[in-house]
């Protein structure tokens, strides 16, 4: 399956920006990404808000793209990339999360997969597929934009409630599929998996770059408790960069089951005994002791995706009820947590050197 190789390093809030530079050298990242191809910016917005170590860091954006135009990539040939989720909205967690700046500053295009004028057209994979067929039996929609593109994941160093930890496999999650993709939350780890052949097929490069600057424990992607870790990594191989990310974060990679079924798939590395680690040579030794959890929230989806619930898992995801589950969501997340846990977290967070580095922005 060839050489798996992640590297990492740690940095500072003063020398994010070379130390991306140097990341992405050490993975060899420009043989993966060839310089004739439009490459995709895939920023992750997992909220609306900023909250540390939940959506894509302005200094993990401005890294890759600095990095990129001084390897002599052509600024008219990158743009950032968004979707749409039912919850959150892109077009203001790209300003909360000062995504916008960045892009603007480097004069890159800036791009909403969903806005009229982007084509979706049903695509039918070459590989074998474990989840999305039965999902989407009218056939599964991808963006035509993102065939034969290069593409770049930008995730964050977090756990989750769903898929125990998330990283560069979920991030595609938020690219490829469209806003119906909640529909897929009972088969998530298969869906990764599926998703990840996709893009194999698609790209013309595969590319992931990890922040860890602040990194999320708890009940993810949201609900976190953050922690400043200082940490960053990059990796060509998606399941090896997830497969690290959860090992320092304190998981048995192959005890989570979309990195083993990825592993078992051929689709990359996730033991990581058999992974290179270049740049932090100990980081495989590093133990942040993180161990997820649920919320009310996540409590009661489970429920319907795994529990008693799930004969109702149709009716209550799939049709005219739908729009209480986001509101419940909208309400738990947006108004009950953020306003009477989340806002003291993002305030100390603010007080730490990273904090005061976003506020730059």
């Amino acid at each position: 399956m060839g050489h798996s190789k992640v590297a990492v390093l740690t940095t500072t809030p003063e020398t994010v920006l070379e130390n991306y530079h140097r990341l992405l050298k050490l993975a060899d990242y420009e043989a993966y990404l060839p310089k004739d191809k439009d490459t995709a910016l895939k920023i992750n917005i997992s909220w609306h808000h900023w909250y540390p170590a939940c959506s894509t860091a302005p200094w993990q954006l401005e890294g890759v793209i600095s990095s990129m135009l001084a390897d002599g990539y052509r600024r008219e040939l990158l743009h950032a990339c968004h979707n749409r989720t039912v919850v959150v909205s892109a077009k203001r967690g790209e300003v909360a999360n000062k995504h916008k700046p960045v892009v603007e500053k480097y004069g890159l295009r800036n791009i909403h997969l969903y806005e009229p004028g982007e084509e979706w057209i049903t695509y039918q994979p070459k590989g074998e597929m474990l989840a999305l067929p039965e999902i989407y039996p009218d056939g599964i929609r991808i963006p035509k934009r993102l065939i034969g593109e290069n593409i770049i994941q930008l995730p964050t160093i977090k756990t989750h409630v769903f898929t125990t930890t998330t990283g560069a496999m979920k991030n595609a999650f938020g690219g490829l599929l469209h806003e119906k993709r909640h529909w897929t939350h009972s088969v998530i780890h298969e869906t990764l998996v599926d998703l990840l052949t996709i893009q194999k097929e698609i790209h013309t490069g595969l590319f992931a770059v990890m922040d860890g600057t602040f990194a999320g424990d708890g009940p993810g992607p949201r609900c976190m408790v953050p922690h400043v870790k200082n940490t960053i990594l990059a990796s060509a191989d998606q399941v090896a960069i997830d497969a690290v990310a959860a090992h320092m974060m304190g998981f048995d990679p192959m005890d989570i089951r979309y990195i083993r079924l990825a592993h078992e798939r051929g689709l990359g590395c996730g033991q990581v005994k058999e992974i290179e680690v270049v740049g932090q040579e100990d980081a495989l030794s590093v133990n942040w002791g993180f161990h997820g959890q649920d919320t009310l929230a996540s409590r009661g989806q489970k429920l319907i995706y795994w529990g008693p619930f799930k004969p109702l898992e149709k009716l209550l995801l799939q049709t005219w009820l739908v729009p209480w589950s986001y509101l419940a969501s909208i309400l738990y997340h947006d108004v009950y947590w953020y306003l009477f846990v989340g806002r003291s977290r993002v305030r100390e967070a603010l007080k730490t050197p990273w904090g005061q580095l976003f506020q730059e922005y």
